[in-house]
């Protein structure tokens, strides 16, 4: 077997023999985040589970990730503010000493058609979705590009590359996420640091449920499903050790772009 790109960790090794590497998933209590969260920690990583509101649901991701093998701890903060991202970072990087992974898969959405939209609707969205991953991504790469190594993988969705109906926040965040993982991938990659975008594909979370039973056409699938929960979140913790990939935007389910 190899040896993983970060941290120089051979997976052949007990974790608590070497320094675990690590990893903070924003969003990390429910749904995608907390699937991704919990792959790490069955890798016996250190994983960061960050929070907003849902101290209890995270609290219970945390436990299980420390219960399978790896080592949880929350880490609560508004991603729609600079300061408070900082902090939070800062806090995982001097309690752990490095940040070797970010997963970006905070978000919020809202199903309302476009003249239907209120300013403050769409000025939420955005503020998550897009200025708070740019917060996430300014804070990490600080410490990523001192330590001349880091992975990004920043959860976008199919919407932000066709749009959908009733999803216009969404979608338009969606998208400049895309934008400013490319971007970023050209800046930070002199510094072997880097960023890539997935889509997920559809999940019944609370956060999808409303456009689920309404938008979702499994027509538009050639493999007529979504996919599996597990195995996006084994894609996001198999990309986020490549160290050869940058830039890129992976679409994990079989709808084709």
């Amino acid at each position: 077997m190899s040896k993983s790109s970060i941290s120089g960790v051979d997976s052949r090794v007990s974790p608590s023999l070497v320094t675990r590497p690590t990893v903070l998933v924003t969003g990390g209590s429910r749904g995608i985040g907390q699937a991704i969260c919990l792959e790490f920690g069955h890798a016996g990583w250190r994983v960061g589970v960050h929070y907003r509101e849902r101290k209890d649901d995270a609290a219970r991701t945390a436990a299980t990730v420390t219960a399978q093998g790896g080592e949880g701890l929350l880490y609560q903060a508004d991603i729609g503010d600079a300061r408070q991202v900082d902090a939070m970072v800062q806090e995982f990087v001097s309690r752990w000493g490095r940040l070797d992974v970010l997963v970006c898969n905070a978000g919020q959405a809202t199903s309302r058609l476009v003249l239907r939209l209120r300013p403050d609707e769409w000025k939420a969205v955005i503020k998550t979705n897009l200025t708070g991953t740019f917060h996430c991504l300014k804070a990490a790469a600080n410490h990523m590009l001192a330590q001349g190594d880091g992975s990004v993988i920043v959860v976008s969705s199919f919407a932000g590359m066709q749009g959908g109906a009733g999803q216009s926040a969404y979608a338009a965040s969606k998208a400049g996420l895309l934008g400013l993982v490319k971007t970023a991938a050209r800046e930070w990659g002199c510094s072997n640091v880097r960023v890539n975008a997935v889509f997920p594909g559809w999940h019944r979370t609370e956060l999808s449920a409303p456009a689920l039973s309404r938008d979702l056409r499994m027509k538009d699938h050639v493999l007529g499903r979504s996919p599996d929960l597990n195995e996006v979140a084994r894609s996001v913790y198999h990309l986020a050790q490549l160290k050869d990939i940058s830039g890129q935007v992976w679409n994990l389910d079989s709808r084709i772009i």
